[in-house]
């Protein structure tokens, strides 16, 4: 072992002492085994070091106790080396190499929580909930999440075999992943007719400011016919809490938006609106499914507890924590549970999500043609009488051969040879976020959005 990693095991081992010491006599009665736990630790750092089978590095052991330590506390709280509180550092700033996949770790299995959209992993229709058992033919059990994410970051145009484990299908799949430079715009719109389509894809330093560009554009886009805004949180796997609270403000003219509590009553925090609604007090429908998570619920429960949104989708993932990152000169930082979040009414949606108020499962639209020969309609009717303002009455067996009536709703991923092939990757790939022909929990957005906009303008005009 070189003098250097000498050094650096005897300044851990040294500060670690010292900060026990520092509690004082009173943490000692109350505690009169965490000593011993500690020369534990130490007799099981020093065999290793001695009789394991192969030389170990120990930065790497020292590394790896954080790690096992603060992962087995829950699935969120991480220690992260200066290499990858970089990373980290990179991500909430909106750019990153890597697939486009945010993750999490769940019984030891890489799990999906979301695709990033427009990227290698979006693209080949990867799923929230979908499992990642192998990276290029390694199992990843075993690994920590963050040696996981690691292996799944390259050189851009660099290749990757992922190993999916989906529910519902009977065989794992292999999905092969070209690695880009991940660019994320968090927020992009469009104008749809009467309505503004804003898609938020996370939450990072400038999404609030992002958001209120788009808000003023679409404005003008639409002008004064603008009926209201469908705002589309799936698959945004979170971010920044602060930039939640924003986004949530910028909707909501007063009162609390979210809570954060902690170990210690008095450490609670409560998170309250300013007065201001950039949307003008119009129509809200936001879109969640089971992709989005943390950041994003905050903002789904804000807006559904002060009846200022109507939710529509299906229930959102339950990340109802906070983490907090803290510092540790020269070694990275640790990122640690500190708090619950709560949404105005005093929820907790930790573990069980967000309902939507309307719920609406992605499906695809398959339209059902119907002969007009087989069709009832007055018209047919024998001696039927003619239209007063003069409409030409269509004549038996004179009409096209063929009428488009109402479209049945189909799952959008089904269970057949395609899905058992891929998982049903082809039909999740064809979907477009924010198209009405593709996105059927869209198309029900806009629907509700125009029902709610008649009925304002009805009762505006004392209909």
């Amino acid at each position: 072992m070189t003098p250097k990693k000498s050094a650096f095991a005897a300044l851990l081992a040294s500060s670690a002492m010292i900060s026990f010491l520092s509690f004082g006599s009173a943490f000692a009665a109350e505690n009169k085994d965490t000593y011993k736990l500690m020369d534990l630790f130490a007799d099981v750092f020093q065999k290793v070091r001695t009789e394991y089978v192969e030389p170990v590095n120990d930065e790497d052991l020292i590394e790896a106790a954080l790690n096992g330590m603060l992962s087995s506390l829950d699935p969120h709280s991480s220690y992260l080396n200066p290499k990858n509180s970089k990373d980290m550092d990179i991500n909430t700033k909106g750019e990153f190499g890597g697939l486009g996949i945010e993750v999490t770790m769940e019984n030891g299995w890489i799990k999906v929580v979301t695709p990033i959209d427009d990227t290698p992993a979006f693209r080949a229709g990867i799923q929230p909930g979908d499992f990642v058992t192998h990276l290029d033919g390694e199992q990843v059990q075993g690994l920590t999440l963050n040696e996981a994410v690691d292996r799944m970051r390259g050189a851009p145009n660099s290749d990757i075999t992922l190993t999916i484990r989906r529910v519902g299908t009977a065989e794992p799949f292999d999905v092969k992943l070209t690695r880009a430079v991940i660019k994320i715009q968090t927020v992009r719109s469009h104008a749809d007719g009467n309505v503004g389509y804003i898609r938020i894809t996370q939450f990072a330093q400038t999404t609030d400011a992002d958001l209120k560009r788009n808000v003023v554009q679409l404005k003008k886009d639409i002008g004064k016919d603008l009926a209201g805004y469908v705002i589309d949180l799936r698959n945004n796997p979170g971010g920044l809490l602060d930039q939640a609270i924003a986004v949530s403000d910028d909707f909501i003219e007063k009162g609390e938006i979210v809570s954060t509590r902690s170990r210690r009553p008095e450490d609670t925090q409560r998170y309250f609106a300013h007065p201001g609604d950039i949307a003008d007090g119009l129509p809200l429908v936001v879109l969640i499914n089971d992709g989005s998570a943390s950041a994003s619920e905050i903002v789904a429960g804000a807006l559904q507890d002060h009846h200022r949104a109507v939710l529509l989708g299906t229930r959102s993932f339950g990340k109802g924590s906070v983490q907090t990152l803290i510092p540790l000169p020269g070694h990275g930082q640790m990122r640690l549970t500190t708090a619950r979040y709560f949404t105005p009414s005093g929820r907790s949606i930790q573990a069980v999500g967000i309902e939507p108020d309307i719920k609406v499962p992605q499906s695809k639209v398959q339209a059902i043609t119907v002969p007009e020969i087989e069709r009832r309609a007055e018209a047919h009717l024998r001696k039927a009488l003619p239209n007063p303002d003069g409409t030409p009455q269509k004549k038996d067996g004179a009409a096209p051969a063929a009428k488009t009536v109402a479209p049945e709703a189909k799952p959008a991923v089904e269970d057949g040879d395609d899905a058992k092939a891929g998982g049903g990757l082809a039909a999740l790939a064809a979907i477009k976020m924010g198209d009405a022909a593709t996105d059927y929990q869209y198309a029900r957005a806009l629907d509700l959005l125009k029902g709610l906009s008649l009925y304002r303008s009805g009762a505006a005009s004392g209909n």
